[in-house]
C-alpha cells in the first residue's frame, strides 16, 4: 500500500505537470488582474452603488459552502465511527482548508483597499455581522489547518523516512513538520486524543461559520435577504455542495493515481447516498425559502422573485433547481448511477449549480432595493461581470486546485494508517506504517 500511495510524490507525468502549469498560468493571470484593479480602483469591475456585491461575494459564499466538508463531514463521521470513510478523510480536510483560504482572500479583492483590512481589527464593533465573520473564519481557518495536520504527521515522518532522493530542502520541510515523530505509542494515544478534541470543537464551529456567513445577509434589509430561514439554509447547501466537491475529489485521485483499492466503488455508493439526502434536504429549505414569500407576491419581494421565476434569471433559476438538486436526488437513487463515473458527474452539476446558487443569492437581490432605481446612469440597473471579475475569480478557483494538487503532491493523499486500521490492522502490528 504504502508504494502505491507513495508512487504519486515520487513521480509527475506529462499530464500532470501540464495541469499544474495551466492552474499557474490561469493564477497568474488573475494576479495580474488585480495588480489592474489595486492601480485602476474598484471602476474596472461592474460593480457599482446597486450592484455592489458581484462575483466576488458570489465566489466567497461559495468558498465558505465547500470548506464544510473537511469540517463537519469529516468530524462527524470519524466521531461515529463510520470506518468507510476513511481513506477519503484527507481528500475532504484539504479541500477545506483551501476553500477557506481563499474565502479570506476574496474578501480582501472585493475591499478595494486591502491595506485597510487591519481596520477591522484594530477598528472593528463588535455589534458588526462583519467582525463576526472576520472572527469566526480566521478561527475555522486556524482549527481546520490543525484538522488537516495532526492525522497528517505519521505520513510526514514516512514521508521524511522514505523520500530520499527529494531535494535537500523538500526533505528539511518534511523534517520540520515531523516534529520528531518516531511512532511510539505515546504519540498515536496523543495525537488519536487531539483529533478526537478537535473533532468536537469543530462542527459548532463549522456551522458556525456558515450561520454567520448567512447572517451577513439576514441583518441587511433587503427583499430576497430578509429571511429567519437563512442560518440553516446555507448550511444545508454547504453540506450539499461540500458532498459532492468530495465525490469529485475522490473520482480524479482514484483515476489519476491508481487508488482504486482504496477508494473503492462503495466509497462512491455511500457518497452518493448521502448526497441523495442531501439535496432533498436543500430542497426542503429551497422550497421554505421561495414559497411563502411567492404566496403573497407583494411588493419588492414579489418583483425580485418575478425576475427569478420568470424574468432575466429564470433560465438560471430553473437550471439550477433541475440539475443542483431535483435530478441528482432522482438519479441517485438507482444503484447503477452511484457507480464512480456517473456519480462524478452528477456531483460536478451539483457542484456547479452550487456556484450559480450563490450568485443568484447575491446579484439579483441587490438588483432589487426597496427604494427605486432613478436619476443614475443605465447600466447601474444591470449587473454583468467585466473580464477583470471573471479573471480574479478564475484565479481564486484555480488556486484551490493548485493547492490541493500541490499537496497531494507533496504528502499521500490517502491516509495510511487509518485506511490499515480500518482493515482490522492495530497501531503495534502496522509495524510503524507511516513512522
Amino acid at each position: 500500500m504504502r508504494e502505491v500511495v507513495l508512487r504519486p510524490l515520487r513521480h509527475t507525468g506529462i499530464a500532470g505537470k501540464l495541469w499544474i502549469a495551466f492552474l499557474v498560468i490561469v493564477f497568474l493571470f488573475g494576479c495580474y488582474a488585480y495588480y489592474l484593479q489595486l492601480k485602476n480602483g474598484l471602476k474596472v469591475t461592474a460593480m457599482r452603488d446597486y450592484a455592489s456585491w458581484g462575483l466576488y461575494i458570489s465566489n466567497f459564499v461559495f468558498f465558505v459552502a465547500i470548506s464544510l466538508v473537511g469540517a463537519l463531514i469529516s468530524s462527524v463521521l470519524r466521531l461515529t465511527n463510520f470506518s468507510w470513510y476513511r481513506p477519503i478523510t484527507r481528500i475532504a480536510e484539504i479541500i477545506a482548508v483551501s476553500g477557506i483560504i481563499f474565502a479570506g482572500l476574496i474578501i480582501i479583492v472585493d475591499m478595494g483597499r486591502p491595506d485597510r483590512v487591519l481596520n477591522l481589527f484594530t477598528h472593528g464593533r463588535i455589534q458588526s455581522p462583519i467582525v463576526w465573520d472576520v472572527i469566526i473564519v480566521s478561527t475555522y481557518l486556524v482549527m481546520s489547518i490543525l484538522f488537516l495536520y495532526f492525522p497528517l504527521l505519521p505520513a510526514i515522518a514516512y514521508c521524511r523516512d522514505t523520500l530520499t532522493e527529494k531535494p535537500k530542502w523538500q526533505r528539511w520541510i518534511y523534517k520540520k513538520l515531523a516534529l520528531g515523530w518516531t511512532g511510539s505509542h505515546t504519540q498515536w494515544r496523543l495525537m488519536k486524543k487531539s483529533i478526537a478534541i478537535i473533532c468536537i470543537l469543530i462542527i459548532p464551529l463549522a456551522i458556525s461559520i456558515h450561520t454567520v456567513t448567512a447572517w451577513l445577509f439576514a441583518t441587511t434589509l433587503r427583499p430576497g435577504w430578509d429571511s429567519t430561514n437563512f442560518g440553516p439554509y446555507f448550511v444545508a447547501g454547504a453540506f450539499q455542495a461540500g458532498t459532492a466537491c468530495v465525490i469529485i475529489a475522490m473520482f480524479v485521485f482514484r483515476k489519476a493515481y491508481n487508488l482504486q483499492k482504496y477508494i473503492t466503488e462503495v466509497h462512491f455508493n455511500q457518497m452518493g447516498k448521502l448526497l441523495v439526502f442531501l439535496c432533498l434536504i436543500y430542497a426542503y429549505f429551497n422550497l421554505n425559502e421561495y414559497l411563502v414569500p411567492a404566496y403573497k407576491m407583494r411588493g419588492a419581494e414579489g418583483k425580485l422573485l418575478n425576475d427569478l421565476f420568470t424574468g432575466h434569471y429564470a433560465p438560471l433559476y430553473w437550471s439550477v433547481q433541475v440539475f443542483g438538486m431535483a435530478l441528482p436526488a432522482v438519479l441517485l437513487l438507482w444503484k447503477k448511477a452511484r457507480k464512480p463515473l456517473p456519480v462524478a458527474i452528477i456531483a460536478l452539476a451539483v457542484v456547479v449549480a452550487a456556484w450559480f446558487k450563490r450568485y443568484l443569492i447575491v446579484t439579483p437581490i441587490m438588483l432589487h432595493p426597496y427604494t427605486p432605481i432613478q436619476n443614475v446612469p443605465a447600466n447601474w440597473a444591470v449587473y454583468f461581470p467585466t473580464w477583470i471579475e471573471i479573471a480574479i475569480v478564475s484565479a481564486s478557483l484555480a488556486g484551490v486546485l493548485l493547492i490541493i494538487t500541490v499537496f497531494s503532491k507533496f504528502f499521500p493523499i490517502v491516509s495510511i494508517w487509518e485506511t490499515l486500521e480500518n482493515e482490522g490492522i492495530e497501531l503495534e502490528e502496522m509495524d510503524n506504517p507511516e513512522k
